[in-house]
């Protein structure tokens, strides 16, 4: 069950920038990369968040507790997710007003 590391990102997106040394064209692959394998983490945590769930359901296991905390996770996850989509939408709007 993963979850979105922001620590991780945040190194990432400094990586792509740092020194200098990438054009700008391979740091927005970078950045899509980042975003790409942030996704693929929420969607994992969704995936084993239904996996347990069903385990729960067919009877494969009988603890409530892990199922409860895997669901909580991907909850946590896809909230964070839609927040940083959120602020980004947003400064992307805050950006186009200032242009004109």
């Amino acid at each position: 069950m993963n979850t979105i590391n922001v620590t991780s990102a945040a190194g990432l997106v400094k990586n792509a920038y740092s020194a200098g040394k990438q054009t700008p064209a391979d740091a927005q692959k970078s950045f899509a990369g980042m975003l790409n394998h942030m996704l693929h983490k929420v969607n994992d945590s969704q995936t084993a968040s239904n996996t347990a769930t069903e385990n729960l359901v067919i009877g494969k296991t009988t603890d409530l507790h892990q199922v409860m905390i895997a669901a909580e996770k991907a909850s946590l996850t896809l909230q964070t997710t839609l927040e940083i989509r959120n602020k980004v939408i947003e400064a992307y709007q805050e950006v186009m007003r200032t242009q004109m």
